[in-house]
């Protein structure tokens, strides 16, 4: 990377350390550090919004699903669009109108007014785990756009240089730094992603290892080059790629029953609906996040990806990697590495860490909020005005952010681990606040069992599903255990397979499964209809929280 580059791109970083820096100082007292103050305008709270939850792992996320599966990968944010407008229709005006809620700081004391402080105290718990992982997710997804992008950056440094510039700026500002930051770093990046990286990615996959300012201001050299670009997406991609419907029903399902309900469930979209000056300024902000969802984001994400399997396909990484496979969610930051000429390559990188800083410093104070005002509180009287609060606060975000940065470590997969945070809150809060909104009826024994029983359903299913194939030494034990799942016409002759048709056969015996192992019980199955564990998290939340509230209501 150049000097340049590298310049442009440490002047954005030393920018939002200011940033945090200057709203240290503006900051007094809870209220201020996690909600804002509650005064903030539609358009600030909108743009946030969708920063936060769209952001850098989603865009990482999607690069990698554009380059797996092409532009059906956008029907992800489509879940994302309808979960944004049902809770502008459904929730906002059932919490913002509350004025028992007027002072509440976080999502989890909903349930302390609806339940008890059992109940509360448990929602906080899921939901500052959540969050953590979801902190982290955001990390990994900086590293992986560094490393990727910057020579001789291992993802191990990435990670550290990221997780430490995310943690002390957001410890410094609190919601105001970010909820500004965020509007700043979304135009940042939709500035990036239309006017460098969609028409500069685009023009590359034609047959152009490095653009200049003279190719760019030729008109005629554009529109041959577009031309050739166009082709070579057409000979290099399969066609399913360039359709909207290389997706299954199942996926379809995946996604929605773990992306609408967090719209309804995130700690990070409640702390915005009480820094929102009233119901209209809220409701506005989520349909305009709903917008830029999809589908504005979606095709550029999906897009950038199918550009850069374009590019890999042509050899256009060979020199990065060696000819190994590449990850998917590496393509995207190697093609801007590869052809984008100095000074963009800076503004480019500075455009996708905006994206990643600005979900990660929201989980990052949506955990710390949950571990200050739900779990801590409830051990011990804490006063949200006293200076010795907001002090506390800076030091639980710092102490979050520490591990969100070592589990960032432990993963390699960003869409991944966002969605295992995602599900795990989902299956766990879903239920039980649905229940206390909509239905008058009220069971806290009911929303505890819900809340524990759904979250740990989908945490163990996710833990033993069969997700990787085994290195090449225990491919025969691997397939030993997976034998009864093979096509009829091999369960008997598997062993006189080489090892890479094996290896094959494994692949897609995974692929075409929701396969789970539990090791201790010797015991194997499959999910019916490939269906994701979230879904049966849910359903298990929901048949507790049904039957318990029937058995044991709340006396008043």
């Amino acid at each position: 990377m150049h000097f340049v580059d590298l310049t442009i791109f440490a002047l954005y970083m030393l920018a939002m350390l200011g940033f945090g820096f200057y709203f240290l100082k503006k900051n007094d007292g809870a209220d201020d550090y996690y909600v804002g103050g509650r005064e903030m305008g539609s358009t600030h709270i909108g743009l946030s919004v969708v920063a936060t939850d769209v952001g850098g792992g989603f865009s990482i996320g999607l690069g990698g699903l554009g380059f797996t599966m092409g532009l059906s990968g956008s029907w992800m944010l489509f879940t994302g669009l309808l979960g944004a407008w049902l809770a502008a229709v459904f929730l906002i005006p059932k919490v913002k109108d509350n004025p028992a809620f007027s002072k509440f700081l976080t999502f989890p004391q909903l349930f302390g007014y609806y339940f008890n402080r059992r109940v509360a105290l448990l929602a906080g718990i899921i939901s500052a785990i959540g969050y953590t992982g979801f902190t982290s997710s955001q990390i990994l997804a900086g590293a992986k756009l560094a490393s990727g992008t910057i020579q001789n950056l291992d993802l191990t440094t990435a990670l550290l240089i990221m997780g430490v510039i995310a943690v002390v700026y957001t410890v410094m500002g609190g919601m105001k730094a970010v909820i500004y930051t965020d509007t700043i770093q979304w135009a940042i990046l939709m500035g990036g992603l239309i006017f460098i990286g969609m028409p500069v990615s685009f023009l590359a996959v034609g047959g152009l290892e490095q653009l200049t300012f003279a190719n760019i201001t030729d008109t005629q050299w554009l529109s041959a080059q577009s031309e050739r670009s166009m082709a070579a997406i057409r000979t290099t991609l399969p066609s399913d790629f360039l359709s909207l419907t290389n997706i299954t029903w199942q996926q379809v399902v995946n996604w929605a029953i773990t992306i609408i309900p967090i719209w309804f469930v995130g700690m990070t979209l409640y702390q915005r609906i009480y820094a929102s000056r009233d119901t209209a300024t809220a409701r506005r902000a989520w349909y305009l996040a709903g917008f830029f969802e999809w589908p504005v984001m979606a095709f550029m994400g999906v897009l950038l990806g199918l550009l850069s399997r374009v590019a890999a396909e042509q050899g256009m990484f060979d020199s990065l990697t060696g000819g190994a496979a590449i990850d998917p969610e590496t393509g995207l930051p190697m093609l801007l590495r590869t052809v984008l000429p100095i000074g963009l390559t800076g503004l480019m990188l500075s455009a996708y860490f905006s994206a990643i800083l600005s979900t990660a410093d929201s989980c990052l104070m949506a955990s710390s909020g949950n571990i200050v005002s739900d779990i801590l509180s409830h051990f011990r009287k804490i006063d949200p005005d006293a200076h010795s609060t907001l002090r506390l606060s800076q030091l639980v975000t710092l102490l979050v952010g520490i591990l969100a940065l070592w589990l960032a470590s432990m993963m390699t997969n960003v869409l991944d681990l966002m969605l295992y945070s995602y599900a795990f809150m989902v299956s766990g809060l879903f239920v039980p606040i649905i229940g206390a909104l909509f239905w008058k009826r009220r069971s806290s024994t009911g929303a505890f069992w819900a809340m524990l029983a759904g979250g740990s359903v989908t945490v163990l299913l996710q833990v033993w599903m069969v997700t990787t194939v085994a290195d090449p030494a225990d491919i025969q034990a691997q397939a030993s255990t997976l034998q009864s799942y093979f096509p009829a016409d091999l369960q008997a002759t598997w062993t006189n397979l080489s090892g890479s048709q094996l290896h094959t056969l494994v692949s897609q015996t995974i692929a075409a499964n929701s396969l789970i192992q539990v090791p201790l019980l010797g015991i194997s199955f499959r999910l019916p209809y490939q269906l994701d564990p979230n879904f049966f998290g849910l359903t298990v939340s929901f048949l507790l929280y049904i039957t318990f509230t029937y058995l044991y209501p709340n006396k008043k």
